[in-house]
């Protein structure tokens, strides 16, 4: 039995300042990118597709404030509404933030800002596809799978502003 070029996985981890962090992706792109959570490599193979090298230089270029978007192959499993969600995402400047409702306005329907809210917090791709610059419509950071403090880094992270700290 043949296996489907596509459904091979790859793996590999990137040290972040927030955690180790996990890069997944099949011959196409990447599939996920996340924190905190350990992926099984069982099903996964040892040997990377070239994208790989290009992803973990993408992503250790933006802790290091030299990079502001991405440009990687994405290959992301989700329903096609999750795919307009993320790909409206995709278009949140960086160092700007929008609420829910602005996603669901940019979907064209305000009245699917919990189900735009549901797709966001499903996004699997960290970062990349930046979830963390999505902020409750009274400006107080909601609810980050990452946790809300990653959340918090990323968007002083991404500040043009800084703040000295005073004590």
């Amino acid at each position: 039995m043949k296996m489907n070029p596509k459904s091979k996985r790859y793996f590999t981890t990137v040290e972040t300042p927030l955690g180790k962090a996990y890069l997944v992706g099949d011959a196409i792109g990447l599939t996920a990118f996340t924190v905190g959570e350990i992926v099984s490599s069982a099903l996964c193979n040892k040997e990377l597709p070239p994208y790989f090298d290009e992803a973990i230089k993408q992503v250790k270029e933006y802790f290091d404030g030299r990079r502001k978007t991405f440009d990687l192959p994405l290959h992301p499993s989700g329903t096609s509404f999750q795919k307009k969600v993320w790909a409206a995402l995709s278009k949140i400047p960086y160092g700007q933030t929008v609420s829910y409702l602005d996603v669901a306005k940019q979907l064209g329907d305000p009245k699917v800002i919990r189900a735009a809210a549901s797709a966001n917090g499903k996004n699997p791709l960290w970062i990349i596809v930046p979830c963390h610059r999505v902020i409750g419509s009274d400006g107080s950071l909601t609810g980050y799978a990452g946790g809300l403090w990653r959340k918090k880094w990323l968007l002083e992270h991404e500040s043009p502003y800084t703040q000295q700290r005073l004590f």
